[in-house]
């Protein structure tokens, strides 16, 4: 648990710095930086004599992680323009996934043919040196098409929003805007619960004596469905806005987990792992779409990165509260106070975030 919490930790700065810095220096250098990061993981692992040389490099994974995917999500903010932000990141988080899922096969298959070490870290090789690859010689900076697009916008936005500072915009992102606040908890919360599903369903599942192989049908519902749908959901946020589709995804989370909790047969928990992943997919991109649409475009990377940080500081927020919760109450009423924090965030979104599509800060 503590090197998962670790990882959430490093990506987490790592996802803020990288806004910040793909603001400052432009995108493609910090994307550049990213994949330099992670050159040396796979080597690290591979020759690690001790825990120290994992945990190091668990390290620069965190900040590869934290670069190179929040700079890709800028730099197709940047490119696709304000009517198809949903469609965009919903192909992103999609295609991303669904890689993971891919990469994860991959490993396990070669893992049990050949061992844990070297072979399951090779293919890691070859994918860090072609997207350093792609980045140095395909790659276009794009942070001028945000220049672009502010220079379009009427001169009263440009006189009041061009000129913020790291900090002005660190808090407007956090607490200060209530729209951007809904969007950073909403975060926040759906990976504080995502943590929860990973950490604590299992257990929960093996206390009702679930075989092994219905435990794992549940735990790849989840992320099929969630990914799959990110590919309709994104698009779908462009027609009818962020708002609800944000607060109906919380409420249909908290649905999911509710049915896990009270359910003791199988179809009961297959419908709640089933519209926990969809409202995952109804949430995650529309979020970072919502954050595009309020952002003003010349410190839109720096926002994108304040709320990736709150959005993946949800991890270790998850961990140490279902941990807490768990040790003192037990699994069920954990996951239970997370289904309850989850509707809560809803209710936020709904009573605090204004509709972000039609208008922008």
């Amino acid at each position: 648990l503590s090197f998962l919490v670790s990882f959430g930790l490093v990506k987490a700065f790592s996802n803020l710095f990288a806004g910040r810095l793909g603001d400052k220096l432009g995108r493609k250098r910090v994307l550049t930086v990213g994949w330099l990061a992670a050159l040396p993981v796979p080597f690290l692992i591979i020759f690690a004599p001790s825990w120290g040389w994992v945990v190091f490099a668990n390290v620069l994974l965190g900040i590869n992680q934290g670069f190179c995917w929040s700079t890709t999500v800028i730099m197709k903010i940047d490119l696709v323009g304000p009517k198809q932000r949903g469609l965009a990141m919903g192909l992103n988080e999609s295609a991303g996934y669904l890689a993971v899922s891919l990469s994860a096969l991959l490993t396990g298959y070669l893992a049990a043919a050949y061992g844990v070490r070297p072979y399951p870290f090779l293919p890691g090789i070859l994918f860090v040196l072609l997207g350093l690859f792609l980045t140095l010689f395909f790659v276009r900076e794009t942070k001028a098409y945000s220049q672009l697009e502010a220079d379009s916008m009427p001169d009263e936005a440009n006189n009041h929003e061009e000129q913020l500072s790291f900090r002005q915009i660190f808090w407007l992102t956090s607490w200060q805007d209530k729209t951007l606040f809904a969007i950073s908890q909403a975060g926040l919360v759906n990976n504080l619960n995502d943590g929860m599903i990973w950490g604590l369903l299992p257990l929960f599942l093996i206390g009702y004596g679930v075989p092994l192989p219905r435990i794992a049908i549940l735990a790849a519902l989840y992320p099929a469905v969630w990914g799959i749908s990110q590919l309709g959901t994104g698009a779908w946020s462009d027609r009818v806005g962020r708002k609800w589709l944000i607060a109906g995804g919380m409420w249909l989370q908290a649905a999911g987990i509710g049915l896990v909790v009270m359910g003791r047969a199988f179809p009961m928990w297959l419908a709640g792992v089933f519209f926990l992943g969809l409202g995952t997919a109804m949430v995650y991109p529309t979020l970072l779409a919502a954050i595009s649409d309020v952002a003003y475009p010349t410190w839109r990377s720096t926002a994108v990165g304040v709320y990736r940080l709150w959005r993946d500081l949800g991890y270790a927020v998850g961990a140490l509260t279902a941990g807490i919760i768990a040790d003192a109450l037990g699994i069920p009423a954990a996951i239970a106070a997370i289904g309850g924090l989850t509707l809560l965030s809803g209710l936020i979104v709904a009573g605090v975030m204004r509709e972000t599509l039609t208008k922008q800060l």
